[in-house]
Order: structure tokens, then C-alpha cells, then sequence
């Protein structure tokens, strides 16, 4: 388990823990090798067809700005040096780059633990995500678990939707103005992130590369605007994924990120099921959970667990601070 964290706040247990998170850095991952067979998730149904993403996914590089000359004096004016500019923002690859550099490539691997997916992480602390997938039966947000949250000072990672974040705009820019809470991306349609449309549990994949880029590039422009920074992870829907469709992500600035403990089963557990799954979590664990499915087992679950757990001394983790460091120049 993590280092002790009850010792030291019992005095004032939210404040010293809100102290800690106020340094909270948006740092990024290396790709992690796959462990473990998982099962996973019902929670987020497929619903609509999503209607076709702008091509404002694209996005440009900014321009940078112009040097500033530097000096007090005539006499010193031959030395002087200009400052130099800042170096340009990094252009997102465009969709073309993407069909372009992937054209050909067949996938060789698919599902939940496919190469380059971060199913656990290497350092101390578990780390919670919580889905929130959009949809007609899943665009309702379970505002128990993030009170439950708050209460207990406990960091956590959010993969937002499109459908979700259109469906609930005032509300996504309120948990990404919490700093207990890390946006990351859920996908545009919530679909398998694939090249050749591979479905699980009857939802078909992206069909190639363009609509593989659609779906991790679709939702970057809100959620940034959400979150105040692009986001650093994706979780497909289903969380299935092929190898190409996470060197997609991975071009786009994002590492794909699964599981290694599924704390709800797409929020169809009791308070008791979810309390047995979460409770086991320990350093390094990748906890699956769903806010968006009000009335589950998943916010009861959570607020026996979670309590006990501090009380064990487990500390928990936002992403940004659990995968090894790597910017998204995006």
C-alpha cells in the first residue's frame, strides 16, 4: 500500500490534503506494457450517431511572438542581444497526416490489453478514473460520488465524452475547475478505437484511421476549454482498442489508458460488489469506475471503501502524477 497520509492531517485532514493538490502539474505518460486479464463494462451505451466532427479537431500551431530587443543605452547598444522567442506550438497532425501515415497498417492485436496501453502504473498510490460516456442513457452525472470526492480530499482522472461534455457543458467546466479532478478524453462516439470498425459488445469500432482520428481528435477543442489544458489520456469506448488506433492516440499527443481493477462493472455493481473490487486496490492500481449512472452501487461503494482505505494509509493519485512524465505538444 502507499505511504501514510491519515497520520499527518488529522488536524485538518481537506486542508492540508487541497494544500498538497494546489501544486497539481499536468504532466503526461509513457506508454506501460499490458497486465492481468480484466472484464469490463456496460455502462456506456452506444445511443446516437454523433453528427460529423469539425475539421476545427485540426488544430494550427500559434504563431509566435516577436523578439524584443534588450538594452539601456547607446553605448551598450552594439552588445546587446534580443530575447529570443518563444519556439512555436507544436501543429496538431492534420487528419490527412494521420490517413497518410497509417495508410496499409493492419492491426495485430485487439481488445482490452493491447501493447502500449497503461493498465497499471509504477509508482505509489491508486489511482481512480471515473467515465462519464454520453448518450441517451448515459448523460446524467452522479453528483454523490463527486461530493464524496471533495469530502475525503481524494484526487481522481475523469474520461469526458463528447456526447457527455455537449450534453453537460456548465457542469464539465466545474469538475475542470476542480483541482481534485485530471479531464481526460473519452472518445467523440464512444466507440472502439480500431482501423478496420472491430466491435465489442455489439459496438463497431472506428472503421479506419480518418474515423480513429476523428474520435481522439473530435473532443480535444472542448475538453481543452473545459480543463484549461489539452488532454493527456484516452479511454476509447468499451476500452477496446487495436495497436494501430493506440499509435493514432499516441501521434495525437495521448496515451491510452485502461485498467487493472474494474470497480463497477460499467456501474451494474452493488455497493458491496464495488466495495470488494475497489478495496483491493493497492499501489499501482488503475481503478475503472462510472460517474455518470446516478442511483448505482458505484457512489455507495466508493463511500464505504474509500474512508476505510485512508484510514489503511493508501493514497491515491491523479494520472498527471502516477505515469511517467511526457508532454502532449499539443
Amino acid at each position: 500500500m502507499g505511504g501514510t497520509q491519515v497520520d499527518s492531517d488529522v488536524a485538518d485532514p481537506l486542508g492540508r490534503r487541497r494544500q498538497r493538490l494546489a501544486v497539481l502539474n499536468r504532466r503526461g505518460a509513457l506508454r506501460l506494457g499490458a497486465a492481468g486479464a480484466v472484464s469490463l463494462l456496460t455502462a456506456c451505451a452506444e445511443g446516437e450517431q454523433a453528427q460529423e466532427p469539425s475539421r476545427s479537431a485540426e488544430a494550427s500551431a500559434e504563431s509566435a511572438s516577436s523578439p524584443t530587443a534588450v538594452g539601456t543605452s547607446d553605448a551598450d547598444a552594439a552588445t546587446t542581444e534580443a530575447t529570443p522567442a518563444a519556439p512555436p506550438a507544436a501543429a496538431m497532425p492534420s487528419r490527412q497526416d494521420i490517413v497518410d501515415r497509417f495508410a496499409g497498417r493492419v492491426p495485430s492485436t485487439f481488445g482490452l490489453e493491447v501493447p502500449g496501453v497503461a493498465l497499471r502504473h509504477p509508482g505509489e498510490g491508486v489511482a481512480l478514473t471515473f467515465d462519464l460516456c454520453g448518450g441517451p442513457q448515459g448523460e446524467k452525472f452522479d453528483h454523490d460520488l463527486w461530493k464524496l470526492l471533495q469530502e475525503l480530499a481524494i484526487p481522481s482522472t475523469f474520461f469526458v465524452n463528447s456526447r457527455w461534455l455537449k450534453a453537460n457543458p456548465t457542469l464539465a467546466r466545474e469538475l475542470g475547475a476542480d483541482p481534485l479532478i485530471e479531464i481526460a478524453n473519452h472518445g467523440h462516439e464512444h466507440r472502439p478505437l480500431t482501423v478496420d470498425g472491430r466491435a465489442a459488445y455489439g459496438i463497431a469500432g472506428t472503421r479506419d484511421a480518418g474515423a480513429a482520428y476523428d474520435e481522439v481528435a473530435a473532443p480535444v477543442p472542448a475538453l481543452t476549454d473545459a480543463a484549461g489544458a489539452a488532454p493527456l489520456w484516452f479511454r476509447s469506448g468499451t476500452a477496446h482498442c487495436d495497436d494501430v488506433g493506440v499509435a493514432i492516440a499516441e501521434a495525437l499527443g495521448q496515451v491510452v489508458v485502461n485498467f487493472s481493477i474494474n470497480g463497477d462493472a460499467g456501474a451494474t455493481f452493488s455497493a458491496q460488489q464495488v466495495v470488494i473490487e475497489v478495496d483491493r486496490a493497492g499501489d499501482g492500481d488503475i481503478v475503472i469506475a462510472h460517474a455518470n449512472r446516478p442511483g448505482s452501487g458505484t457512489a455507495g461503494g466508493m463511500a464505504l471503501a474509500l474512508p476505510a482505505m485512508l484510514e489503511r494509509g493508501v493514497t491515491f493519485v491523479q494520472l498527471a502524477d502516477a505515469l511517467p512524465s511526457v508532454r502532449n505538444p499539443y
